[in-house]
């Protein structure tokens, strides 16, 4: 097998063959040698020859013949079910994916809110049913949408509410260092995060899955929210409560939820929450984009071009450990 600069590891994304992965890093690389991995065995070969592997996971077995492995870019965001540890002790640079969901993401937020505003849900309902039947509806200006998480995420759904006249409050880890929206207030500022949630009409879930944020949307929050909110959670399931989500949506404490993300994941065909007409649920498809392979490319292009640079793989875009 020839000696590969950039290995491409199998993997699937919404679909997405990996070839269109290669391809464009190929487009943005000329100069590298971009080989893709189909099968297992190729795989082990490739990765004991490359100093740069891009993929979905990377399992330890492989990583200890991975003898001249200095960075791995991972496709998702997400990179916890990588063995992080391992690589960090092998001096094996690991970037995310982070960013390359924000425009879709964005959108997905922005149609969600909007569907519960002017209420295309009952409309679409009516047009089944052949019905003519006037319906009231709502305005998105001058609503409060809180969005919880100011990373790439939320900062992309904040840019995107921009136009539409509404009050942003954003909820984040650090709230000194500010944000894209109106107001900032702390991820553990019990009082400051139940204030907004109790001036919200919308809020949006777009944080990770951390010890701190596992569970954060609970009855107690929902009890903060106005009867006419609504929860949007694009981020993951587990954020949010579903046994609290199910009691607040029963008793009417909340006017509906979007759900991208849900706990459990699948969710299962008898469970409760299919059966609210207005909960809008869709299957983790929210980061869906014909653009992920173009975006992340661009992002591993630029941290290849960046090495060969400065000799170094540090100070990379994305740059996890």
């Amino acid at each position: 097998m020839s000696d590969a600069d950039i290995v491409v590891l199998r993997q699937k994304i919404h679909g997405l063959s990996a070839e269109g992965y290669a391809e464009e890093l190929r487009a943005r690389l000329p100069e590298k040698n971009v080989v893709l991995a189909r099968t297992p065995a190729e795989e082990r070969e490739l990765l004991r020859e490359t100093s740069v592997a891009t993929g979905l996971s990377l399992e330890e077995g492989a990583l200890a013949a991975a003898e001249n492995l200095r960075l791995f870019a991972c496709v998702y965001a997400g990179t916890g079910h990588l063995p992080m540890d391992a690589l960090e002790e092998r001096g094996v640079a690991v970037t995310n994916a982070s960013g390359v969901h924000g425009p879709n993401i964005g959108e997905h937020v922005v149609g969600a809110i909007l569907s519960f505003t002017r209420r295309f849900h009952v409309a679409w309902r009516q047009q089944q049913r052949r019905q003519w039947r006037s319906f009231h509806t709502r305005e998105l200006q001058g609503s409060t949408v809180t969005v919880v998480g100011l990373g790439a995420l939320g900062r992309a759904i904040v840019e995107r509410l921009d136009s539409f006249g509404v009050e942003t409050i954003g909820v984040r880890y650090s709230p000194e260092k500010g944000g894209p929206t109106d107001e900032v207030v702390g991820l553990e500022d019990e009082r400051g995060f139940h204030d907004a949630l109790a001036r919200s009409d919308y809020v949006v879930v777009a944080c990770p899955l951390t010890e701190t944020t596992r569970g954060l949307i609970d009855a107690d929050a929902l009890r903060s929210m106005p009867p006419d909110a609504v929860l949007v959670n694009v981020g993951r399931g587990p954020i949010v409560e579903t046994d609290a989500l199910l009691d607040a949506l029963r008793s009417n404490a909340v006017r509906g939820a979007a759900l991208d993300v849900t706990d459990p994941e699948p969710l299962p065909e008898d469970h409760e929450l299919w059966n609210f007409e207005n909960v809008l649920i869709t299957p983790h498809n929210a980061g869906h984009t014909p653009k992920y392979w173009e975006r992340l490319a661009g992002i591993v292009a630029r941290n290849v071009e960046r090495a060969d640079e400065t000799g170094a793989f540090e100070e990379l875009e994305n740059q996890v450990i």
